[in-house]
């Protein structure tokens, strides 16, 4: 080999060398004290004999559909004390990437617990054609509201969930099952008469033909108005929190009459009206997963349904689920709503269940509140977390400690990406990019700083990490 060659190749060598040490990996950190810190780090030009934290680049798992939030009457109202202006300001720290960047939006169909109080699209008693059904009340509320996230956010992908049926479908004739709220507490309230109750191991809803028919038509007609007025409901799922029986509105479901409602008359009304909206199963609260199975192991289920949807304590079954149906897609439908901490303790709580959904096939992760006001209060009296606070007498905003640990998530794991293995299940997520970039969230539980060699692909470098912090690695 001529000398010139032989100089080329080493000069070429030398280059890679130098370009690949001279790249820099970008780190944000968030602790208790501190928010969004944003560092850059060279990669260690020496390999790590032994890694804290390994991150396997070829193994590419599970795709991510992304994160998001949830629309409700009451964060409408709590924007509505802000100045235009700073009302886009919160949308926009939602939305847009110099937010949280959401993917996702979910809404209610008619009344959730965050409403103002008990409502449905259709309050006329057996109006089984759906000739009274109306969404003018969501016209100048919900509708408006998810409007404002779509300026920031033309591709935001919408679903949508009762949490009941209207009264005249159900078994008690009522938007509740029960008259009491949260049990040994003195949270909840309402005028239904106890021995109205309905028990959690029944079907709530009428089985009858003609209240069957009736739904099936009365989500068709839901998906129909809302398209109308320029918003998209992309998935349906046909019951929030199946399992649970509170004073605020709700229904519940045994799995075969779930099954026949959506195989028998939600699926074909949608293929009757040539409705595209995908159906999934959920939300499921059960944690045991004999729920889920004996839904899918019904007639025509998989024709039908496209995904899972579970609820935070219905993670718990995904273990399982994800194994035995590994076909599906699964969403984490709803973090644990809390008690209105909002603080660290919060975001520890929320991080430990998206590192459980993400190590159990989930392909995407809803946070439940987005802005609320400074009760954080339900109509139902329940404070709940939330990612933004507005304070209606001093209009000022704050953003939770949780807000911060959903933008070190979603702001940089968009759709497409992957999740990738690593060593470590309990502190470290990470995922492959569309543009091949490497993101590593970590979570350093430590009460002191700490130094991790990590070795991620053919990368090798140490960062160090400030005590009790959340992480985000852009390699």
């Amino acid at each position: 080999m001529e000398l010139k060659t032989v100089t080329a190749i080493i000069g070429i060598a030398w280059a890679s060398v130098i370009t690949t040490s001279a790249q820099k990996i970008t780190m944000y950190s968030t602790t208790p004290t501190e928010r969004w810190i944003e560092k850059k780090y060279s990669p260690d030009k020496s390999p790590v004999d032994q890694a804290d934290i390994q991150v396997y680049t070829d193994s590419l798992l599970q795709d991510v559909i992304g994160f998001g939030g949830t629309f409700n009457e009451l964060g409408w109202d709590a924007l509505q004390y802000l100045s235009a202006e700073e009302r886009d300001k919160v949308m926009a720290s939602l939305f847009t990437e110099n937010g949280t960047l959401f993917t996702l939006g979910r809404t209610p169909v008619g009344a959730s617990d965050y409403a103002f109080g008990y409502y449905s699209y259709n309050d006329v008693k057996d109006d089984y054609t759906m000739r009274n059904f109306s969404i003018d009340r969501d016209r100048y509320i919900l509708i408006p509201y998810i409007k404002e996230a779509l300026k920031f956010r033309p591709d935001l992908k919408l679903w949508a969930s009762p949490w009941t049926p209207p009264a005249w479908m159900k078994v008690n004739e009522h938007y509740s099952q029960k008259s009491s709220g949260i049990e040994g507490t003195d949270i909840g309230h309402n005028q239904l008469d106890p021995n109205r109750n309905v028990l959690g191991n029944v079907t709530g809803f009428k089985m009858q033909q003609g209240y069957l028919q009736a739904y099936a038509l009365y989500f068709s007609k839901y998906i129909q108005a809302y398209r109308k007025n320029g918003v998209n409901i992309q998935m349906i799922m046909p019951q929030n929190e199946i399992a649970w029986t509170p004073c605020w509105p709700s229904c519940t479901w045994r799995p075969e009459d779930l099954a026949i409602f959506v195989t028998q008359y939600l699926g074909p009304q949608f293929e009757k009206d040539s409705i595209d909206t995908e159906i999934w199963v959920g939300t499921v609260n059960y944690p045991n997963p004999d729920y889920i199975r004996t839904f899918l192991k019904q007639k025509n289920a998989e024709k039908y349904v496209k995904g899972v949807g579970v609820q935070w304590t219905g993670m718990r079954a995904l273990p399982t689920v994800h194994k035995e149906y590994p076909s599906y897609r699964y969403m984490q439908t709803e973090n644990q709503c809390g008690n209105a901490e909002n603080d660290w303790s919060a975001l520890e709580n929320t991080w430990k269940a998206v590192v459980h959904c993400f190590n159990n096939g989930v392909n995407s992760y809803m946070y439940w509140n987005m802005v609320l006001n400074e009760t954080c209060k339900s109509a139902w009296d329940w404070a709940q977390n939330t990612l933004v606070i507005v304070d209606r007498n001093t209009r000022q905003v704050r953003y939770t400690d949780e807000y911060y640990l959903m933008k070190h998530l979603s702001r940089f794991v968009q759709p497409g990406s992957q999740m990738l293995r690593a060593s470590d299940k309990e502190n470290v997520l990470a995922f492959r990019n569309q543009d091949g970039k490497t993101v590593i969230v970590i979570y350093n539980p430590k009460e002191q700083e700490y130094s991790y060699n990590i070795k991620a692909g053919n990368k090798n470098f140490k960062v160090t990490l400030q005590a009790k912090s959340i992480n985000t690695l852009v390699l």
